[in-house]
């Protein structure tokens, strides 16, 4: 499952996933997307991981659409999380955008959201 958290606004999706993503949870995103680059800014993405156990494989496919075409259109990702699988995907995404990419453990959420907002 895919939470839109307290942190959205201005240019910051901020999200909890827990369990597994489908790809209906996947095109949550997508509008929020859109709604900050029609005002001429780039998307900061605050992905927060809590129970996490990946994706299915259309919830995957559907990552991998959204973030190839907007691969350009990110200014920061930040990643918080608490095994290490996952701060992996971190280190594996940062070639395929020009977006600053972190990752965070789980107790340090408040200085990834202090990030993303900086």
């Amino acid at each position: 499952m895919l939470q839109i958290i307290e942190l959205t606004g201005g240019n910051i999706i901020a999200t909890k996933a827990s369990g597994k993503l489908k790809k209906e949870d996947m095109e949550k995103i997508h509008p929020l997307i859109h709604a900050i680059l029609d005002k001429g800014m780039k998307v900061r993405w605050y992905f927060e991981m809590e129970d996490f156990t990946g994706w299915d494989l259309p919830g995957f496919w559907e990552d991998l659409k959204i973030d190839t075409t907007h691969a350009q259109d990110y200014e920061k990702i930040v990643m918080v999380g608490g095994k290490k699988w996952q701060d992996w995907i971190t280190q594996f995404m940062k070639p395929f955008t020009n977006a600053e990419v972190k990752y965070y453990d789980l107790e340090d959420r408040e200085t990834a959201k202090k990030w993303i907002k900086k």
